[in-house]
């Protein structure tokens, strides 16, 4: 039987670790009904806890990058890993809005460091022709974390009867997965040649003066927000069309199964195409256009005249984002130095973090007064920009800042 390579094993404890990260975030989103309702919440109150969040975890991805490619991924990402899990265990001893804010922010800021931190792992292990999959094998481990998490949650919330121990059960995961990935990663690591220590990353003046890094950090910026309202959003909406998301769990997971396959179907088809002899960029160019139309179908969910035709445009539109996110998130790798791939992630994310700030915000504030219907058809055009973004301003042939094949 063919040993399994190690790269491909670290590239499993990197989904791993998306999953926990999104199921310690997803825990209070799905049980925000049950919170809402015991402390006498409305939306916008809600809005400021997923905005806590978000500030730190803006901040804390160009800061992280930045310290990830400067420290290094093994304790880079034990630390981080064991500082957010430790924030999402405290949270049960919230009492109110202030407490909640605080552990939520601290949560932000700790979980910040894994898409950078993947990132720069991929670029360090994998090979482009192999990057389309090792990044589809991380990134889908946040798909997986929101379909687990209602499933987690609500039966760890039947059994204590309570949600407050829900968070220490949810949070302890981290702590497992920190002894997995040191154990992975504690002898000498094979990298891809001159991978393991080019020197110091390059000034962010520099990054910033190449176009390629305004084209990942706008595209990325334009889209998140999307994926954002679905993980931060969804329960809220399904409660405020007539449906109970606990009676209607399959199609709570819908949308976090296809972003899964969304995943799988960018970077699959990306090194597809490589394989199949064309230049990398323009592969990756050519399925970011394809995903980018794809997210346009989210509008449908605005006059969805029942369940399953709700469910169908959020999940085709989510497996569209995931494919289209799959591709931001390898481009760092293809296009800049490995001692460089976490910071431009990272200032990726912090972009990302910003317009998820304000579309949070907005979207509190626009449910409130008026209807969720705005709301998705705004969500269903900006990804039209955030395509056009990549096409314009990511080259389609390789330039002196891309990494060597």
């Amino acid at each position: 039987m063919k040993r399994i390579p190690l790269r491909w094993w670290i590239g499993t404890a990197l989904f791993l670790s998306t999953t926990i990260n999104y199921i310690d975030r997803q825990t209070l989103s799905v049980l925000a009904p049950h919170i809402k309702t015991e402390f006498g919440w409305n939306n916008e109150t809600f809005a400021i806890l997923i905005i806590a969040f978000r500030v730190a975890y803006t901040i804390g991805q160009t800061a992280c990058g930045r310290v990830l490619d400067l420290m290094g991924v093994r304790r880079g990402l034990s630390l981080t890993v064991a500082f957010y899990s430790a924030a999402a265990m405290l949270t049960s001893l919230a009492t109110g809005i202030r407490s909640f804010s605080a552990f939520r922010f601290l949560l932000g800021a700790g979980e910040s460091a894994n898409w950078p931190g993947a990132a720069k792992t991929v670029s360090q292990y994998f090979p482009p022709r192999e990057r389309g999959w090792a990044v589809a094998l991380f990134d889908s481990g946040s798909a997986v974390g929101g379909a687990v998490a209602p499933f987690l949650a609500y039966s760890a919330y039947h059994w204590f009867g309570n949600w407050r121990p829900v968070f220490v059960l949810t949070g302890a995961l981290g702590f497992l997965w920190i002894l997995l990935f040191r154990r992975l990663t504690s002898g000498p690591q094979p990298t891809l040649p001159g991978a393991e220590d080019e020197g110091k990353p390059l000034p962010y003046g520099v990054l910033l003066r190449w176009r390629q890094t305004w084209g990942i950090i706008v595209s990325k910026s334009l889209t998140d927000p999307v994926w954002f309202f679905i993980t931060d959003w969804f329960a809220i909406f399904l409660v405020s069309r007539g449906y109970d998301p606990e009676q209607t769990l399959i199609a709570f997971w819908v949308p976090f199964l296809a972003a899964d396959i969304g995943n799988f179907a960018g970077g699959g088809l990306s090194s597809y195409l490589i394989h199949r002899g064309w230049p990398t960029l323009r592969s990756r160019r050519f399925v970011a256009l394809l995903s980018g139309l794809g997210m346009t179908t989210l509008a449908g969910a605005a006059y969805a005249p029942n369940l399953a035709w709700l469910v169908f445009f959020f999940g085709f539109s989510t497996l569209a984002y995931a494919s289209f996110s799959t591709i931001i998130l390898t481009l760092p790798a293809d296009l800049y130095p490995p001692p460089s791939v976490a910071s431009v992630s990272g200032m990726s994310g912090t972009g990302a973090g910003a317009g998820t700030i304000a579309a949070t915000y907005l979207t509190g504030l626009i449910a409130d007064r008026y209807s969720f219907q705005p709301i998705l058809l705004t969500a269903s055009m900006v990804p039209v920009l955030a395509t056009i973004a990549v096409l314009c301003l990511v080259p389609a042939k390789s330039t002196a800042a891309e990494s060597p094949e």
